[in-house]
């Protein structure tokens, strides 16, 4: 992965547009970030990993992506052009953001964007270009993580080398350092395996507890089945609360033979039962067959009595019966008739509904208040139908006329919308007019008062170089006035310290000279007998010197001489620190001017309201500007609508003018046609409502005419019917008529009178019920007891037996079970410890893993030793051989596992220590070999991608020349193979021995970006 460009706009503390080119920065290599505290140097690195990721680094993510110092038109967004797999890439990214709402006033929001596109040699039309590869944020991402083959987690401990975090990483304890090697390894695998033992055993643990439980409740529904007077459980039955053991296998035999005994007991009791049953069975048998046939005896004599009731009933209707004949047989004759009978009715009532109708009609026409009306009333059938074709010829020819009558008023109709429409334009118009009468006036005012605003805008920019003047200098006077305090209290102070200096210095002097003047009795002190002495050589001291009161040694002048030193040391820095105050204090004096602090406050105060006023008019430019825009648009609106407003006024005048001309030429023949009517449509409905009437009047009379032919050729029918079926005349015929109904009635009862005597003869003929009526009556009660007693035996019988049957099916299939427990119970014990052991292994809790290490972290240990191992590699080349990073199984203090220990053996002492007990530039320089070493193992694991460009933010402060001299040796090592190195830093030493840097500049209005060299600093 090579970084080519990078793009910020609004972004963290970037309130404009800036852009890194990586490929001019890292052109040798290694390339400097700098800029002072809070100028955004880490912000680079977060506009990196916003761009490939969507987010920023974990402990930077809840700051705010949008810059506060950006205008609220622009976007923030965020381009990076880089290289991933051999492809060319750029990625476009816009976070979740608030702007102005384009229409009206308020706020939206504008939804997070992603672009991700590909440099090709061919767009399709033939030229190189972007081609666009993804809009969707999940697409783009899973493409970028695929290529980068990293987590965001892991490009930020890899990639951008975070500040402090590796110093924690090296030294945390197991438990944290876990956290961090699980997110950059992903060993959840190996997590699940650990789960996947751990619920398979729990799962094996309930399935033998399950068979144990299956044990208990078999024996308890055998005991249940095979009832109290059974074989009892004895005490091995297992009991509820017993967990998992194999010796549980052992108890299977008892229970199967005590099993067996439950099933030969239940199998006598088998044989009992059935031998009962077979007895009821025959005695109910027997029973039954005297119920039966005393339930036949009584039937029968029960018919016989039912026979003989029913026959006394019929010979009494007999009379009745003979009478309904005779009357169906005069019914039937008259059947003939019936048909022209109903033939002459409805002729009759035809003949009189066409008299009424014709009737009807006649009164309606001469009430219709037409004057042909009373003379049509009389007229006859051929008359009526003259006057009918007249009159429809008439209302044709007027047919016309209404045409030209809803012309007519059509024209006028549109006449009044056409003028109304006419005074509607010159409304318009003239209110356009009036607009633009005023229209120049209110220009011009606007106008004013946006060159106002201007010019207030103008002045805003003044105050504010005024006010960061006046600010400045108001800084430095009160710089200027605490040094002046400062200086005030520290020239007693010097002064008081040079004359302990000078003090000391004399009593120093006067303890040397005193040292001196008794010099003689301090080497005479070293003199012994026969030995030489060191002034004049001589063996013999005849007259040492003696000491006097107040000697003076040498522990005396030394210590008299190191408070001379101490005391002016102190009257030097004092002096030295008094003259570094007094340099500033000029400088600050210069920057502030003449001015006092009080008046320049009172100035800045002044220009900030001034500034507040200022500002607030200035904010007015931009809703003038839309006013007056507004105020041209509408301009241009009036005008367009006064001079439509014309050309529709003398159009719709013209239209006008037309449509009277047509409507008065209409009008005259409208008036021709309609006579004395009140519209020529109310004459031609008069006319057709007159010829309605004359056709219905026609038509009435020849209904009429019709119906009294067929009434005069009905009667005669009807007379010669009668005398056919025997009847003197029709009504004799009509008086003994019955209704089909009556006669079907008459002839169905008939029947059944007939059908009903035959049946009884029949059955009063029978000899079963002539011999059943002659023997006694049959004895029901005494039958129904005995068959009674009798069920309720082969009942008990029954229940007994099949109770009996249940028990052995019961008892069998429990042994079944059990057998099948027995072959089942002993492998899943089996399993069950085989399981557990592996469980207990991978988790750490077995006594056979010593070192109580869980199957994660012993992946995680083997990775760990492959860091230390690597990042062992450069810490030997940064400590100038003297540190290296080696892996621990060691176990934790109390109940911590072990796994996950770093220890540094120290070649100078050969003892090997805790990484805790380095010093700050020493944790440093462990804390970059460390990370440098995790890069190359997640990078293999990553797949070999190729990292060309790595960041490295802060931490150089804490090493010496040499430690700093030896650590820039391997970072120059890791330009090898064409890679680039970003170093984010304050050191000062760094800014000579790297050229190409990136400067990261602050202000009051954001930060900018600006690439340097050395040589430019």
């Amino acid at each position: 992965m090579r970084l080519h460009r990078l793009t910020v706009a609004a972004f963290g503390p970037f309130a404009g547009t800036e852009a890194v080119d990586f490929d001019a920065l890292a052109a040798g290599g290694l390339f400097l970030l700098r800029g002072a505290t809070g100028a955004g140097k880490s912000s680079v690195l977060d506009a990196v990993c916003f761009a490939l990721y969507g987010d920023v680094p974990g402990a930077r993510r809840a700051n705010r992506l949008r810059s506060d110092h950006a205008d609220p038109l622009r976007l923030t967004e965020v381009r990076l052009e880089l290289t991933l797999g051999g492809r060319r890439l750029e990625i476009i990214r816009l976070p979740e953001q608030q702007r102005p709402k384009k229409k009206g006033t308020g706020w939206t929001t504008e939804r997070a964007q992603t672009l991700l596109r590909e440099w090709a040699a061919d767009t399709g039309d033939g030229t190189p270009g972007w081609r666009p590869v993804s809009k969707s944020h999940q697409e783009a991402g899973e493409e970028i993580q695929r290529l980068i083959g990293m987590s965001r987690e892991q490009f930020c401990q890899v990639v951008l080398l975070p500040q402090g975090d590796f110093a924690r990483f090296l030294r945390a304890d197991s438990e944290e350092r876990g956290k961090l090697l699980r997110r950059l390894f992903d060993t959840e695998r190996f997590q699940q395996v650990e789960s996947w033992l751990a619920e398979r055993r729990r799962a094996q643990e309930a399935a033998v507890q399950s068979d144990q439980r299956r044990l208990r409740a078999l024996a308890d529904k055998a005991e249940q089945a095979a009832g109290p007077a059974a074989e009892p459980a004895a005490d091995w039955v297992p009991g509820e609360d017993e967990t998992a053991h194999p010796a549980a296998a052992d108890l299977t035999g008892a229970v199967l033979g005590w099993a067996a005994i439950l099933r030969s007991g239940a199998a006598e009791q088998l044989a009992v039962a059935d031998a009962a049953l077979a007895g009821a069975e025959s005695a109910h048998e027997e029973a039954g067959r005297a119920r039966a046939a005393a339930e036949e005896l009584s039937g029968r004599q029960r018919r016989h009595r039912d026979s003989a009731l029913q026959a006394a009933r019929l010979a009494e209707d007999e009379p009745a019966m003979e009478r309904d004949g005779r009357r169906l047989a005069a019914a039937q004759a008259a059947v003939g008739v019936e048909s022209v009978l109903r033939l002459r009715e409805s002729a009759d009532g035809a003949h009189r509904a066409a008299r009424e109708e014709e009737h009807r009609h006649r009164e309606a026409l001469t009430r219709a208040g037409h004057p042909d009306g009373p003379g049509l009333a009389r007229a006859e059938e051929p008359e009526l139908a003259r006057a009918e074709r007249r009159l429809r010829d008439e209302a044709v020819r007027l047919e016309a006329a209404q045409e030209d009558e809803r012309r007519c008023t059509a024209l006028a109709r549109e006449q009044r919308t056409a003028d109304a429409e006419r005074r509607r334009a010159e409304e318009l118009a003239e209110e356009a007019r009036d607009w633009l009468d005023d229209f120049e006036e209110r220009l011009a005012a606007l106008q004013e008062e946006q060159a106002d605003t201007r010019a207030a805008g103008a002045r805003v920019e003044q105050l504010d170089a005024r006010s960061a003047e006046v600010t400045r200098r108001l800084a430095a006077a009160r710089r200027r006035d605490a040094l002046r305090a400062e200086i005030a209290d520290a020239g007693p102070r010097v002064l008081g310290l040079r004359a302990e200096a000078l003090n000391a210095r004399e009593h120093s002097q006067d303890l040397r000279e005193r040292r001196l003047a008794g010099m003689a009795a301090e080497l005479a002190a070293r003199l012994r007998a026969g030995e030489a002495c060191r002034v004049c050589g001589s063996p013999e001291h005849p007259a040492p010197a003696r000491p006097t009161g107040g000697q003076v040694g040498a522990a005396d002048e030394d210590r008299a001489r190191a408070a001379q030193t101490a005391a002016e040391q102190a009257a030097d820095t004092a002096e030295r620190g008094l003259a570094d105050l007094r340099v500033h204090e000029a400088a600050a004096a210069g920057a502030a001017g003449p001015d006092a602090t009080e008046a320049l406050a009172e100035a800045l105060a002044v220009l900030e309201r001034e500034h507040r006023e200022a500002s607030r008019v200035a904010e007015r430019l931009g809703p003038l500007t839309q006013r007056i825009e507004r105020l041209a648009q509408e301009q241009t609106t009036r005008l367009a609508a006064l001079r439509d407003a014309g050309e529709r006024s003398a159009a719709l005048t013209a239209r006008i003018q037309t449509l009277h001309g047509e409507q008065e030429e209409l009008a005259a023949r409208v008036a021709a046609a309609r006579g004395d009517a009140p519209s020529v449509a109310d004459r031609s409905t008069a006319l057709s409502r007159l010829a309605d009437q004359v056709t219905a009047l026609a038509g009435a009379a020849r209904a009429r005419t019709e119906a009294a032919a067929r009434l005069k050729d009905a009667d005669g029918e009807l007379a010669a019917a009668a005398v056919s079926a025997g009847f003197g005349s029709a009504e004799e015929a009509r008086a003994v008529l019955l209704p089909a109904s009556e006669r079907e009635r008459l002839e169905a009862r008939l029947e059944r009178h007939r059908s009903a005597r035959a049946a009884v003869e029949r059955l009063l003929a029978e000899p079963e019920l002539v011999a059943a009526a002659a023997c006694p009556a049959a004895d029901l009660p005494g039958t129904q007891a005995r068959l009674q007693g009798a069920t309720d035996r082969l009942r008990r019988a029954h229940a007994a037996q099949d109770a009996a049957r249940r028990r052995c099916e019961e008892l069998a299939g429990i042994g079944r079970q059990l057998a099948a427990l027995a072959a089942s119970l002993a492998p899943a014990l089996v399993r069950f410890a085989r399981i557990n052991r592996l469980a207990s292994l991978a988790a750490g809790t077995s006594t056979e893993n010593r070192l109580r290490m869980r199957l994660e972290s012993y992946v995680l240990a083997a990775r760990l030793e492959q860091v230390a191992a690597a990042a062992s590699d450069r810490l030997v080349r940064m400590s100038g051989g003297r540190y290296t990073l080696v892996h621990s199984d060691d176990r934790g203090t109390g109940n911590r596992r072990s796994g996950l220990a770093l220890r540094v053996v120290d070649a100078w002492t050969g003892t090997e220590r805790d990484t805790a007990t380095l010093s700050g530039g020493e944790s440093f320089f462990a804390s970059l070999a460390l990370a440098l070493g995790l890069a190359d193992v997640v990078t293999d694991e990553a797949g070999g991608m190729p990292l060309d460009t790595l960041f490295i933010d802060e931490g150089f402060g804490t090493l010496d020349e040499q430690a700093l001299e030896e650590v820039m040796d391997v970072l120059d090592g890791l330009r090898e193979r064409d890679r680039a190195v970003g170093i984010v830093s304050h050191v000062a030493d760094l800014r000579t021995r790297i050229p190409a840097q990136l400067l990261v500049r602050k202000g009051r209005s954001g930060s900018t970006l600006a690439l340097a060299r050395r040589e430019d600093v």
